[in-house]
């Protein structure tokens, strides 16, 4: 198990560039099941997930190449379905999250396809009921074994069907909308996610040959197709980044400058990080972070607390809480941070208050933050990172802390955000990768 070792207090300067949107590429790669022609994506993040779901592909018999730094083309004409039942897919598949991701274009191109009980982040309940009753609705029958907890399905005749979801589910209107494409009629999918990475999938499949309408919407509306063609599609700046580099330069009252970050993509990102006193700077599609000493979080108009909390699109995001709770130690007031929709992940807390924060941890879902304005600065310490977006949030306390700070198992920071301590190390920090 590999740790960073991090020496606080220093000062950030210059640029940084976010990679490729993690979420979005899971979605997108997945994808290029669906057509047996050439499809090259561009910004493709260099991270473990996605690099795992690029290796599965291959041992599936997709051709894939490497065209430059963040680009690859994939052409699949020869995939090898059976893979789908050797232990080594389980294996590969069990130890990916995303995994999941690959039921539509399976189902819809091959008619079956199957799953072990996917892995990831350990943030709580993440059911898939979502992805299984859509693409039931479309005419896919599941068998469960659960001696080996392993998923068998399929779908030989997927035909259109009007659904309403149970959640506004990301990756499960993914999963659904990936196989309408190819389902005979028509399909509606209403309460369906509306993320930008679901704009991106829905033009994407549209430029292959795909009918969807109301792109952008919570209803879709999508004709099905016999055969979908090849494409070239670019991925946005992931908005997780942006979001943690607003709150490092923030922690650290460091001046940086965040390029390319897809602005107008960012929904309520800047909105919030402003509302905690953060003076942000648009400049074209980049943003200014001004190196600040001070900054003090707003209350409601009424004068009461101010909450935070996540929610869908266009909600703040639940991948950037743990962020904007890190924040918050800092700065001038108070705020409650609600984690509406996942269990555990504010189970990070006692670690920042070990550093020294003032938090009170309420329930799994609820932390109130009291910040002193750094008249209590962070003290660097011993801990390890229990998810991605818990593991950079520590990161950034780390780097904002009095002291050395050592984070153990950064392999679920590598998950997300690819090479994070060389970028970092660019800019002034100091953190030493130390390999197991």
């Amino acid at each position: 198990m590999s740790k960073f070792i991090i020496e606080g207090k220093q000062k950030l300067h210059g640029e940084i560039t976010p990679q490729g949107a993690k979420n979005e590429a899971l979605q997108i790669i997945s994808a290029v099941l669906l057509s047996p022609e050439e499809v090259i994506i561009n910004k493709i993040p260099n991270i473990r997930d996605v690099n795992k779901l690029i290796e599965l592909l291959a041992d599936l018999g997709v051709k894939v190449k490497k065209l430059g730094a963040e680009s690859y083309s994939f052409k699949a004409d020869q995939v090898d379905i059976d893979y789908m039942t050797t232990e080594k897919y389980s294996t590969q598949a069990a130890g990916l999250r995303g995994s999941v991701m690959l039921l539509g274009p399976m189902l819809a191109r091959f008619g079956k396809a199957f799953l072990p009980q996917p892995g990831g982040d350990k943030i709580g309940r993440r059911r898939l009921d979502t992805h299984f009753i859509g693409l039931e609705k479309l005419g896919a029958k599941f068998h469960y074994n659960s001696e080996k907890s392993f998923y068998s399905i399929k779908g030989d005749n997927l035909k259109g069907s009007f659904m309403l979801l149970d959640e506004a589910s990301v990756t499960g209107t993914a999963n659904i909308l990936m196989a309408a494409v190819l389902a005979e009629g028509k399909t509606t999918i209403f309460n369906a996610a509306c993320e930008p990475y679901l704009v991106q999938l829905s033009r994407m499949l549209n430029r292959m040959g795909a009918k969807i309408t109301g792109v952008g919407s919570n209803r879709l509306e999508i004709e099905g197709v016999k055969e979908l063609g090849g494409t070239t599609h670019t991925m946005l700046a992931d908005m997780i980044e942006v979001g943690s580099f607003i709150g490092m330069a923030a922690m650290t009252a460091s001046e940086l400058l965040i390029k390319d970050v897809d602005y107008n993509e960012l929904g309520m990102i800047p909105q919030v990080f402003q509302r905690m006193g953060i003076k942000i700077e648009k400049r074209g599609d980049d943003i200014f972070v001004p190196a600040q000493e001070h900054y003090a979080i707003e209350t409601f108009i009424d004068g009461s607390i101010m909450t935070i909390s996540d929610s869908p699109w266009p909600g703040f995001t639940p991948d950037l809480i743990s962020i904007a709770l890190v924040v918050a130690t800092q700065a001038k007031g108070s705020v409650l941070i609600h984690q509406k929709m996942f269990e555990s992940r504010l189970f990070f807390v006692d670690k920042l208050i070990d550093m020294g924060a003032q938090i009170i941890l309420c329930d799994p879902h609820r932390a109130t933050v009291i910040g002193h304005d750094r008249q209590m600065p962070l003290r660097g310490i011993q801990m390890t990172s229990p998810d991605i977006r818990a593991g950079v949030a520590l990161l950034i306390a780390a780097m904002s802390a009095d002291g050395t700070s050592i984070i153990h198992n950064i392999e679920q920071i590598d998950r997300g955000y690819q090479n994070i301590d060389d970028r970092l190390n660019a800019l002034g920090a100091n953190i030493k990768r130390v390999e197991s």
